[in-house]
């Protein structure tokens, strides 16, 4: 096994996943953009738009955009380099607002939050994956985790026990105590996706999460964030443009020139 290379979940821990909150939530079918609302519906986006600049030097980054995503489904948002996928997922995210339209999260209205309640919502409804990682370099892979449950004052007992389940989750049980320069780029991004899930979100984004990643090790993490998605009943958006990877998405958002098109 290489460096890079990680084992998937255990037996158990398939077993302790299949039984989190959410995991009975049936998947939702791939929902055309503009769809009704349903029950499982976490993402709601209703002709969204946002511009940076003004005039002859205006760049449309996401133009009119409409779709829906459910629980227990995870949704892959392909495009070439500014198309629009970033854009897209900070807006989704309430990391961004939207010039026109709306974006609801989780029953949210993102447009209409305030910066404490988007706050809140980027702490535990959102969860977040990047592709640089974004660990603290001198915390532990235990304590990089645990970070999110600190911010939401959780209890030091339930913090250590959360974390380590998480850790054994994403195949890093043995590796708690090691800092970020002691892992591989794959480790690294296991304790990303394991830190980013510790509050439990209804939904997952990443943006472009295997870009700094071997090909094997690349779909490794997606192996492991579709199954936890699967089987937590959460919703995930990833930007990628990585065939492959795409593969194993249940559904597929084209952007070009930051509108949502046609699959090819």
């Amino acid at each position: 096994m290489s460096a890079q290379q990680q084992p998937g979940p255990s037996a158990a821990t398939a077993a302790g996943l299949a039984a989190a909150p959410g995991a009975a939530v049936a998947a939702v079918p791939g929902a055309a953009p503009g769809s009704t609302s349903t029950v499982d519906e976490v993402v709601r986006v209703d002709r969204v738009s946002r511009t940076f600049g003004r005039g002859e030097r205006a760049v449309h980054a996401v133009r009119d955009v409409s779709f829906t995503a459910g629980r227990g489904e995870l949704v892959a948002v392909r495009g070439r380099s500014g198309a629009g996928k970033t854009t897209l997922l900070n807006l989704v995210g309430g990391l961004d607002r939207p010039d026109s339209g709306r974006v609801r999260v989780a029953g949210h209205d993102l447009g209409a939050a305030g910066e404490r309640e988007l706050l809140r919502l980027r702490r535990g409804t959102v969860g977040f994956v990047f592709q640089t990682f974004g660990l603290i370099p001198i915390l532990s892979a235990a304590e990089n985790v645990g970070v999110p449950l600190r911010l939401a004052k959780v209890p030091a007992a339930e913090r250590e026990e959360r974390v380590a389940v998480l850790l054994e989750l994403v195949g890093l049980g043995g590796h708690a105590a090691q800092r970020p320069y002691e892992l591989s780029g794959g480790q690294q991004q296991r304790v990303a996706l394991a830190r980013a899930l510790a509050n439990e979100p209804d939904l997952l984004i990443a943006d472009e999460p295997t870009g700094q990643l071997d090909s094997e090790t690349g779909r490794s993490i997606m192996d492991l964030l579709r199954a936890v998605v699967h089987a937590r009943g959460m919703t995930a958006l990833v930007a990628t443009h990585d065939p492959a990877l795409i593969d194993l998405a249940d559904r597929t958002l084209t952007l070009r020139d930051g509108h949502l098109v046609p699959a090819p």
